[in-house]
């Protein structure tokens, strides 16, 4: 695409605005508009003017000023706004050097993509995610000094029901909530709503359904992609979600746990390596793999601690990350085995769908850096032909502790993430994906701004606990 073909496009749909999206280095979406009649060919060139100081974990006030590149690959009509809006990817560059800004979680993907083809290993790492997300009927929270709490409403919560809370009641409405038909799943017309706007942006959706959890949790998956395209896809998909939800009166949220007792939102991360027109990951050894695929797994596993400081980034993340539960916390791999780590999916025997599932990120994360991050640990893996040990060919969950005893874990809270991001990051480092100077902020910002929060605010069931001591 160029932007004379971009432009031609804005006369055709009379559009009135150009709206520019980045993310900054959490994950959040962020937007400038333009009235279209001060944006020109130039502007892709010359990029857009804005402050990048007052943006989370971004640049101090004496580096402020960056530039917004538009990318001319791909762009779309807003159908939120009321006025005819054309949106585009935007890069964030510094405008001195004019190269993608270290901190800029796009340019990390950018580099995370050139990096692998430097490699020769591969050209092209696909990325195909699960993020689950509930939808509430209604939200509220509020955290004062001398209150703190919050609400949120759902026709389809458990509560309604009087359901127990004790393990037989959580183990029989795991198996209730499962892709049930309406009336019991009630959001099946507003995820029919989502695929067609995704369809509208040009994001392929193959399949919707309502998932485990009682209280409107949802999944709707879609094409897999390049792992920038896909990225891309993934904060775009978030945005129309939470954007649909809110047309029906509706709160969309992609926090892993926001509900006690029953299954939190994870996000399955499918990943694969091609070159060319080879599978890179179809082989003769396990469950169809190659070396590759069992090097990239064994890469995945040994820097599944410093991972899990990007790809489940927030203190909620580890109320999902539970030994025992719902999600996999133990460092395996297993074909068809939805309780280890890494599951390899035996749906096909075609080589074109020899792919590793990532099961412990989760959809808070910043997918342009969890992504770039995977990626960069399984090519470890193969560089240094990591052994990702025995397969584990059991329920997890239901192995004694001393059975699992040789087993590594994930870490239980983010400050031990991010303590092994400390301990473990060199991997990412490599062709300079990763600088210090972000690892180092990342580490920051979530130590003061989440970490210590937490750490320092009572916790409403404390109360219960504790105001008789």
């Amino acid at each position: 695409m160029d932007p004379k073909t971009i432009l031609r496009f804005a006369v055709d749909e009379q559009v009135k605005f150009v709206d520019l999206r980045f993310t900054d280095l959490p994950g959040s979406w962020h937007h400038l508009t333009i009235p279209i009649n001060q944006f020109n060919e130039e502007s892709f060139d010359a990029g857009i003017g804005f402050d990048a100081s007052s943006l989370r974990g971004w640049a101090t006030i004496n580096e402020s000023d960056m530039l917004l590149i538009p990318e001319t690959e791909r762009f779309w009509m807003d159908h939120f706004y009321e006025e005819p809006t054309l949106c585009l990817f935007a890069n964030v560059v510094d405008p001195i050097t004019r190269e993608g800004y270290d901190l800029d979680p796009r340019s990390i993907a950018k580099r995370a993509e050139s990096y692998l083809q430097f490699t020769k290993i591969a050209d092209t790492c696909y990325f195909g995610p699960e993020a689950e997300f509930f939808i509430f009927d209604h939200v509220s929270y509020h955290n004062e000094v001398n209150s703190a709490g919050y609400r949120f409403e759902s026709g389809e919560g458990m509560w309604n029901s009087g359901r127990s809370e004790d393990n037989l009641g959580y183990r029989i409405r795991h198996k209730e909530g499962y892709v049930p038909v309406p009336p019991v799943d009630s959001l099946h017309d507003l995820r029919s709503d989502i695929v067609q706007n995704l369809q509208d942006v040009g994001i392929e959706p193959e399949m919707h359904h309502h998932e485990v959890a009682s209280g409107g949790q949802c999944e709707i998956d879609f094409r897999y992609s390049t792992l920038l395209g896909t990225a891309d896809n993934l904060m775009l998909f978030k945005y129309i979600v939470k954007n649909t939800a809110f047309y029906y009166g509706k709160a969309a949220t992609f926090m892993p746990k926001p509900m006690f007792g029953d299954n939190g939102s994870g996000m399955h991360c499918h990943q694969s390596l091609w070159k060319g027109d080879e599978a890179i990951f179809a082989g003769d050894k396990y469950a169809g793999l190659s070396d590759a695929a069992l090097h990239y797994a064994g890469g995945i596993l040994k820097h599944a601690a410093a991972i899990a400081a990007f790809a489940a980034p927030t203190t909620n993340s580890y109320k999902r990350l539970v030994p025992g539960y719902e999600a996999p916390v133990n460092l395996a791999y297993s074909r068809r085995n939805r309780s280890a780590a890494i599951r390899i999916p035996m749906y096909s025997a075609a080589a074109s769908a020899k792919r590793l599932e990532v099961r412990f990120p989760d959809p808070s994360c910043n997918p342009y850096i969890a992504f770039s991050a995977m990626l960069m640990a399984g090519l470890d893996g193969i560089q240094n032909r990591i052994d990702p040990g025995e397969p584990l060919d059991k329920d997890i969950y239901d192995l004694s502790p001393e059975e699992l005893k040789d087993v590594p874990t994930l870490p239980a809270s983010l400050d031990r993430a991010l303590d092994a991001l400390e301990a473990d990051h060199e991997f990412l480092l490599k062709g300079d994906v990763f600088t210090e100077a972000l690892i180092e902020r990342w580490i920051t910002y979530k130590s003061q701004k989440e970490v210590d929060p937490i750490r320092m605010r009572p916790h409403p069931l404390e109360f219960a606990l504790y105001f008789d001591a």
